[in-house]
C-alpha cells in the first residue's frame, strides 16, 4: 500500500551538491515503489542567502521544500546550535500542514527530533528516527558539549526521541548498542548503514587519466585519498604528519585531501610548517556526489579517518563506503566494527594504535604492491555489492517503513538480522 511519507533531513543533499546522498538516494528509490515522499530540508545554496521563507523542487519524483538556514562546516558549535533551532522551528510548522502516513526524521543534529515528534503527535502518525551519529555522547566526548544545562536538554531530548519512535534505524551495530543503553526496545531497533552505490561509481579509465594528467605533481605516481570532512572529530592532520615520513622513505607517493571544515586552515598551517605541502601532500576543494567517482578511481588506496574516540569508533562514514564502491583498498586508523571487516576480509589497512613511522612504512610497502593491490580492490568491491549496496539497503529501508506505519516496530530487529557483528 502506498505510503504518504513525511521524511525530516535538515542537510539532504543531491548529487550535484557537496555531502552524502542517502537520504536522496532512499526518497528516490521510496517514489519508485509508488510511496509519496516530502522531504522538509534546509537550504545551505548561495542564492539562499538573505532571503527566508520555503521553495518547493521536484528532485527525480521526490517533493524537497526547502528552508533557508545559514550553516557550513566553518561555523562554531553555538553557531551551529542557532542554525538547528532555527530549523527545527521552521520545519515544525511546515511539517504539520502536510498530510503524511508516516514520519521519518534522520539525525544529526538532534534537534530534528523536534518536528518529528511534534508532527506525530499532532498528525497521530507513526514516527522512525534514525540515529546517524551518537549524539550527545559524541560532542559530549570531543569537549563541544560542555554545560551542564545543555547536556541535560539534549540527553531529554534523545530520550523523547526514542520513546516517541515506533521503529529506530541505526547507522551501525555501535549506534545500535548506543540506542539500547537507554532501555529502548531492541527489537524495535534495526541496523540499516551508509551504502554503496555501485552503480554510479564505476569510473571511466579516461577521466581517471585526465583527472591524473591535469595535475602535474601526480602523473603516475601512487596516491592515496582523503575525501570528506575537515573538522576536529576527522583528525586528518595525521596525513601531516604520515607525508612528512613518506618524504624520506617513499617521496613518489602522493596525498591529496579533498574536503572542506574547520579544521582546513589549521591542516594547511601544519602542512607548510612540515614541509609537506606542494610537496607530497596536496589540499583541493570538495567536489559534488556525481564527480567522486573519478576522484576514487584515480586514487590507490583511500582512507576514512577519525581521531581515536571509542564514541567514533561506531561511525558510518560516506567515505568508507564510496571507498568499497570504487573498488579501492581502504585504510583506516580507528577501531569498531568496520576495522573487524577490513581486516577479516583483507580488503585495505588498519592502522588503528599504529606508530606514525609505522603507518608511513605500512603504506609505503603496500601501496608498491601490485598484488596486494589488486587482491584488496577485489575484496572491497566484494563487500560493496555482498554487504552494502544501496539496492538491497533501500529495499530494508522501505520495508521498515511499511512496517511502521502498520505499528509493527516491534518487528524491524530481524530485517536486518545482525549481519554487520
Amino acid at each position: 500500500m502506498p505510503l504518504k511519507i513525511v521524511y525530516l533531513h535538515q542537510y539532504f543533499n543531491t548529487p550535484e551538491m557537496q555531502g552524502g546522498t542517502r537520504s536522496y538516494e532512499f526518497a528516490k528509490r521510496l517514489v519508485a515503489k509508488g510511496h509519496k515522499v516530502d522531504l522538509i530540508t534546509s537550504d545551505r545554496s548561495p542564492e539562499s542567502k538573505g532571503k527566508s521563507g520555503w521553495r518547493t523542487t521536484d528532485e527525480d519524483g521526490i517533493t524537497v521544500h526547502w528552508y533557508a538556514v545559514p550553516y557550513s562546516n566553518e561555523m562554531g558549535f553555538f553557531e551551529r546550535v542557532k542554525a538547528f533551532f532555527a530549523f527545527a522551528y521552521a520545519s515544525t510548522r511546515y511539517a504539520i500542514s502536510i498530510d503524511a502516513d508516516i514520519v521519518f526524521a534522520t539525525s544529526t543534529p538532534l534537534t530534528i527530533a523536534i518536528p518529528g515528534i511534534l508532527k506525530k503527535w499532532t498528525a497521530k502518525v507513526p514516527l522512525v528516527f534514525e540515529v546517524r551519529d551518537l549524539w550527545p555522547e559524541l560532542p559530549i566526548a570531543v569537549g563541544a558539549l560542555k554545560n551542564p544545562i545543555l547536556k541535560f536538554a539534549a540527553r531529554l531530548l534523545e530520550s523523547l526521541a526514542y520513546k516517541n519512535s515506533e521503529a529506530v534505524v541505526a547507522l551501525s551495530p555501535g549506534m545500535r548498542d548506543g540506542v539500547l543503553k537507554t532501555g529502548y526496545d531492541p527489537q524495535r531497533v534495526c541496523v540499516i548503514p551508509n551504502a554503496c552505490d555501485n552503480e554510479s561509481f564505476i569510473a571511466e579509465p579516461d577521466k581517471i587519466m585526465a583527472f591524473r594528467n591535469a595535475r602535474d605533481w601526480l602523473g603516475n605516481n601512487p596516491l592515496l585519498l582523503y575525501a570528506g570532512t575537515l573538522g576536529l572529530i576527522n583528525g586528518v592532520g595525521y596525513l601531516v604528519d604520515v607525508a612528512r615520513h613518506l618524504q624520506n622513505i617513499a617521496p613518489n607517493v602522493r596525498l591529496l585531501i579533498v574536503g572542506e571544515g574547520q579544521e582546513r586552515r589549521k591542516i594547511h598551517e601544519q602542512a607548510i610548517a612540515a614541509g609537506v605541502l606542494n610537496n607530497n601532500l596536496f589540499i583541493e576543494n570538495y567536489l559534488p556526489k556525481n564527480e567522486m567517482a573519478t576522484l576514487f578511481g584515480a586514487a590507490d588506496i583511500s582512507a576514512s579517518l577519525f581521531i581515536d574516540l571509542p564514541e567514533m569508533r561506531a561511525n558510518s562514514a560516506n567515505k568508507f563506503f564510496d571507498t568499497l564502491a570504487a573498488g579501492r583498498p581502504i585504510l583506516i586508523n580507528y577501531g569498531g566494527w568496520q576495522a573487524k571487516i577490513v581486516s577479516e576480509t583483507r580488503a585495505g589497512l588498519v592502522t588503528w594504535g599504529m606508530p606514525i613511522e609505522d603507518v608511513a612504512n605500512h603504506i609505503a610497502e603496500h601501496i608498491a604492491d601490485e598484488d596486494w593491490l589488486k587482491s584488496a580492490s577485489k575484496s572491497s568491491k566484494r563487500l560493496s555489492q555482498e554487504l552494502f549496496d544501496r539496492d538491497k539497503l533501500a529495499d530494508e529501508f522501505a520495508i521498515l517503513l511499511e512496517m511502521a506505519a502498520q505499528k509493527k516496530g516491534d518487528q524491524v530487529s530481524k530485517i536486518s538480522q545482525n549481519q554487520y557483528d
